[in-house]
């Protein structure tokens, strides 16, 4: 069932100041004093691996103590570790044809483990997502929508009863909205059964990008990667895990004039706070809507995923950055 809204987009602009030809170094910026519960003084942002061409979709790897990660525009799904530094996972990651690909972005974008710690990501270039099984082989757990195929599955998150919540906007198709590939009239939100069961649940957002539960699954957010209506949404989630009412969480226009970006993709942290990509940074929001304080890099920011001991990897344009908990 979809779900409509009226969305009024406006608001003041917020500038981010840079010395041409300096490098800017990350900041984290403290706007409220509830922030200080959130990331503690002393905290620090640090780089941990540079060099690949756009840097998304990071998730942690409890079994095995890496950071999972993908290169949308190599190609290549990598894992990090403290001890061994980068590796390549899997390549051609998103796009397995013969023919080269066109566009700016034919890898592997969102990542996730099943309940068997099995990878499965979204894949822009083959329009799918699919199941990394341990063998090295690949299954396809979904590529088409009443028999048209998907545009190019973005982001994507497991509730508890097992069932696939993901993000389906344009975004990997060289042509984006105007492809003349594109089979959907529209970017959708949808959710997989384990039955195998797909259910549009929303497409009113133009480019819907990270997604993620409140802990209680309560509340879907799905971010809205949009020039013109640039927003984090909160959908009440019904007990069948369709979508209820909806409302705006937070407009991020007023920093899109001065800052690069767009909301892109988030996380929630126990305490059912929102960190959230956006333009050039990670937005650290309350349940209500409220901006604590943001982490600020002055660059493309694309997601963020939790890992052990307080720590949150943020990838950052071509970069994988920790915030190391302060105290």
């Amino acid at each position: 069932m979809s779900v409509r809204f009226l969305l009024v987009c406006s608001g003041a602009f917020f500038g981010c100041s840079k010395v041409e030809g300096a490098d800017v170094l990350p900041k984290i910026e403290r706007l409220d004093p509830r922030f200080e519960a959130l990331v503690l003084p002393g905290a620090k942002l640090e780089k941990i691996a540079d060099g690949f061409g756009w840097a998304e979709g990071p998730a942690w790897n409890a079994a095995t103590g890496e950071l999972f990660f993908s290169d949308v525009e190599t190609n290549q799904l990598h894992a990090w570790s403290a001890k061994n530094g980068t590796r390549i996972v899997l390549e051609n990651s998103g796009y397995v044809g013969a023919a080269p690909f066109t566009g700016r972005e034919p890898g592997s974008n969102g990542i996730t483990f099943d309940s068997q710690g099995r990878v499965v990501f979204c894949q822009h270039g083959e329009r799918r997502i699919s199941r990394l099984e341990r063998d090295g082989t690949r299954t396809v757990l979904v590529d088409r929508y009443q028999g048209k195929r998907l545009n190019s599955p973005n982001d994507l998150v497991y509730s508890r009863s097992g069932d696939l919540y993901f993000t389906d906007p344009p975004f990997g198709l060289p042509g984006t909205f105007d492809d003349p590939e594109k089979e959907l009239p529209f970017s959708g939100v949808y959710r997989l059964r384990k039955s195998g069961e797909l259910t549009l649940l929303t497409r009113e957002l133009e480019g819907p990008n990270g997604i993620a539960f409140s802990p209680d699954e309560k509340t879907l957010y799905v971010a809205n990667n949009s020039p013109t209506c640039p927003l984090w949404m909160a959908y009440d989630l019904r007990a069948d895990g369709t979508l209820g009412l909806s409302r705006v969480l937070y407009d991020a226009k007023s920093f899109t004039a001065n800052r690069k970006g767009f909301p892109d993709g988030l996380k929630v942290a126990k305490s059912g706070h929102l960190f959230a990509a956006g333009p050039e940074g990670i937005y650290v929001l309350t349940p209500t809507g409220e901006h604590l304080g943001t982490l600020f890099f002055c660059a493309l920011t694309s997601n963020c995923a939790f890992g052990p001991n307080g720590a949150l990897f943020i990838t950052v344009d071509s970069a994988i950055y920790r915030l190391a908990p302060g105290g």
